[in-house]
């Protein structure tokens, strides 16, 4: 008897059609991207530069820029006594009304974290004014209403002050968001263990909410540099009284396109983004002694 032994089988590999995966095509990416990109490049990072230069010039929009140095800086930091008006005004509003903002739109945020059917319409009406209150409409109104305020050095930039409180819905609606990811167990927790409502916030609400802190504070700061439109409205654009409302926003916009003197008010663009960086920068070093993400172990 013999035994036929038999062959062993051998796997033929078959060729399958590879697999593509969203990360292995950088084409379709790159398609996605390229509206950003080429809005970065020239709309954002072409002017910065383009500015940049005139920043080192003596330009009025109608002649050619004319190379001046550092003249423009110079001017600017030792010579223009309004420059530090500016900055001073700008300083105090925004050391006034950021706090008084994101104070404001905490407080709002607990009222309505509640659980209700009305909430929706209560985050609605709070944050239709952050979509009024940067319009001129709105600015002319609060001039009509706070009119003996603005005609007083010492109360017309409170006024101003008042209208960017006023615009408390957008960080309200972004607290609200982190109030409702901070668990339950946590407030039953401190109930338990007798914790009043002041030291249940101390303790739990503010460290679980340090990061959305944080994010409206950097938020609201750059913001606040950037005031224009309440200013320019409320005072005529002449930044009054005593230059208490000459925000540096607006003395920019008066030597770049009142006085035409666009190299000046180059120097002062790059200096406000210059002081912005600086003051981010030390927010974001601060941030590690406050702000507290879940995966720290503190």
């Amino acid at each position: 008897m013999t035994t036929v032994l038999e062959r062993p089988r051998t796997r033929v590999k078959t060729r399958s059609k590879p697999v593509r995966r969203y990360g292995e095509r950088p084409s379709i990416a790159y398609l996605f991207l390229s509206p950003w990109v080429v809005g970065a490049v020239f709309l954002t990072a072409g002017p910065m530069v383009w500015l940049l230069y005139l920043s080192f010039t003596d330009y009025d929009l109608f002649t050619a820029p004319r190379w001046v140095g550092l003249d423009n800086y110079v001017r600017m930091l030792t010579v223009d006594p309004h420059f530090w008006n500016a900055v001073w005004a700008t300083t105090k509003f925004v050391v006034i009304s950021v706090p008084a903002q994101l104070i404001a739109a905490l407080g709002v945020a607990m009222l309505i974290n509640r659980r209700s059917r009305a909430q929706g319409f209560y985050r609605s009406a709070f944050y239709a004014p952050s979509l009024l209150g940067a319009s001129v409409s709105v600015a002319l109104v609060w001039r009509v209403i706070f009119h003996d305020w603005i005609g007083h050095p010492d109360r017309a930039l409170l006024a101003l002050v008042l209208l960017a409180v006023w615009q408390f819905g957008a960080p309200m609606v972004i607290f609200l968001a982190g109030l409702q990811q901070i668990p339950q167990e946590y407030y039953d927790a401190a109930a338990v263990d007798g914790a009043g409502p002041w030291r249940t916030f101390l303790r739990i609400t503010v460290p679980m909410l340090s990061p959305v802190i944080f994010f409206n504070l950097v938020l609201d700061t750059i913001r606040a540099f950037q005031v224009f439109t309440g200013a320019y409205v409320v005072s005529n654009g002449t930044g009054g009284p005593s230059d208490s409302t000459l925000f540096y926003t607006l003395y920019l916009y008066e030597k770049g396109f009142v006085e035409f003197k666009m190299g000046y008010a180059s120097a002062m663009s790059w200096f406000l983004l210059l002081v912005i960086a600086l003051i981010t920068a030390l927010l974001f070093r601060t941030a590690k002694g406050w702000v507290f993400y879940s995966g720290d172990e503190s």
